[in-house]
C-alpha cells in the first residue's frame, strides 16, 4: 500500500499545480473548483493509504523483488450472490433523476435506498447465510 499512497500524493501535487495554473490562465470558476476538489480527493486517498500501510504487513506490491505469485491468495470476503447493490444503484439513479425531473421521485427513491442499505448490512444475519 505504500506505493499506492505515494502515487496518490504525487497525483495530488500535480492536481494542485494544475488547478492553480488553470485558475490563473482561464479565470473560469467551475473547472478550477473541480480541479481543487480532485486535489482534495487525491490527498485524502493518499493519506488514507499511507496511514493504513503503517498498520498492515507489507504486500507483494511493496517488494521490488516480488513475483506475480507472491500476490496470490485470498484478499478478503466478497459476497457472491448479493442483489442489494443493484437495488442501491437503482435507488440512487432514481434519486438523481428525481433531482433533475421532479422532487416527487424522491418519495420512491429514499425507501428503495434505505431498504437496500439495510438489506446489505444485515444480509448475513438471516436465512441460509446466517452465521452461528
Amino acid at each position: 500500500m505504500k506505493i499506492q499512497g505515494k502515487l496518490f500524493m504525487w497525483l495530488s501535487v500535480f492536481l494542485l499545480i494544475t488547478a492553480v495554473v488553470y485558475g490563473v490562465w482561464s479565470k473560469e470558476a467551475v473547472g478550477t473548483t473541480a480541479l481543487f476538489m480532485a486535489f482534495g480527493l487525491a490527498i485524502m486517498i493518499g493519506f488514507y493509504l499511507g496511514f493504513t500501510a503503517q498498520r498492515v504487513d507489507a504486500g507483494a506490491q511493496d517488494d521490488k523483488e516480488a513475483d506475480v505469485a507472491d500476490g496470490s491468495g485470498e484478499l478478503g470476503f466478497f459476497s457472491p450472490h448479493s442483489w442489494q447493490p443493484l437495488g442501491l444503484g437503482l435507488g440512487w439513479a432514481l434519486g438523481f433523476l428525481g433531482i433533475a425531473v421532479g422532487w416527487w421521485l424522491l418519495y420512491f427513491a429514499v425507501p428503495l435506498i434505505l431498504i437496500s442499505v439495510l438489506g446489505w448490512v444485515f444480509e448475513y444475519y438471516r436465512g441460509e447465510n446466517r452465521t452461528q
